[in-house]
């Protein structure tokens, strides 16, 4: 029953993470703009 979660579960994580990392570095680059 639960064998379709991990491949559900891991392309969302890893979605999540890489939209993350991006506004993360977008933020820097902002904030490094702005000084």
């Amino acid at each position: 029953m639960w064998d379709w979660f991990p491949l559900v579960v891991l392309p969302f994580k890893l979605i999540v993470l890489g939209t993350g990392m991006f506004f993360a570095i977008k933020w820097h680059h902002d904030q490094a703009k702005k000084k």
